[in-house]
């Protein structure tokens, strides 16, 4: 029996609940809370977080802890407010990569922290990297020129969002901005906002509240199709700007010396 299977039997019983009663208390089957309870299936995200309010335990503790008679509960706040990363792993236990394409951003929004959703998700290996855990997300639009529409930035899992530092640049999944690869204006502070910059100067920063992110990934690597153009030929105006940036350097040397 898993630690979550038997960790809801034993919070039922302590609640002096039947299965049926039980059952109606969460809106399910009575057949889903045998599932449960005999390790046959496991509880998606958003029921996990109503049986973490309703036993008022912590997701992380009902699902990582061993919950019985001795166990005591560690301080905590709002169970229901608890982020949980969901990953997949190759056959050789390696974490993937998982790709979020363009189409499928509206979903991430509700199932970023669903396990079955993510394993649906594109998925990929690089060797790499291997310390941390990464995400990879397609872009779209201009506001971060000379980054293309359609490239794909490979990011780091922030966990702690402190950590987040000023000009660096993030994919920022948030309620009301969906995902979005901005470069950050400010140190992040709890529960305060965030100001979100576009290296293209078209487009003007903007603030978005704490409480509405949702996940934040360091900008690692990028993948483009678009390939690199040449370098264009010198032209007379480039040339004398090379000269003159050379003779100030040599002027400067002399000086020194």
């Amino acid at each position: 029996m898993s630690i979550i299977s038997s960790n809801l039997k034993f919070l039922r019983k302590k609640k002096g609940l039947t299965q049926q009663q039980f059952a109606d208390q969460m809106d399910i089957k009575r057949s889903l809370v045998g599932a449960y309870e005999e390790d046959r299936a496991d509880p998606k995200y958003d029921l996990l977080k109503k049986l973490a309010v309703f036993f008022d335990v912590s997701i992380d503790a009902l699902i990582n802890e061993t919950i019985d008679e001795k166990w005591a509960p560690k301080p905590k706040g709002n169970p229901a407010n608890l982020r949980v990363l969901s990953i997949t792993v190759d056959k050789e236990d390696n974490e993937n990569i998982e790709l979020v394409p363009v189409k499928a951003s509206a979903g991430y929004l509700n199932g970023y922290a669903d396990p079955e959703f993510v394993g649906t998700l594109p998925k990929f290996y690089l060797p790499m990297f291997k310390q941390g855990t990464f995400r990879a997300f397609e872009i779209k639009g201009d506001s971060m020129l000379p980054l293309l529409s359609g490239s794909i930035v490979i990011g780091e899992y922030v966990e702690n969002w402190s950590d987040i530092k000023a000009t660096e640049t993030y994919v920022v999944i948030s309620k009301t901005e969906g995902v979005v690869y901005k470069r950050i204006g400010n140190k992040y502070k709890e529960n305060k906002k965030l100001k979100l910059v576009s290296d293209n100067p078209v487009y003007e920063p903007y603030e978005i509240n704490g409480e509405d992110i949702l996940e934040v990934w360091k900008a690692k690597a990028y993948f483009s199709t678009h390939m690199p153009q040449p370098t264009p030929e010198p032209t007379m105006e480039s040339l004398t700007a090379m000269m003159t940036q050379m003779q100030r350097s040599i002027s400067k040397l002399q000086s020194n010396n």
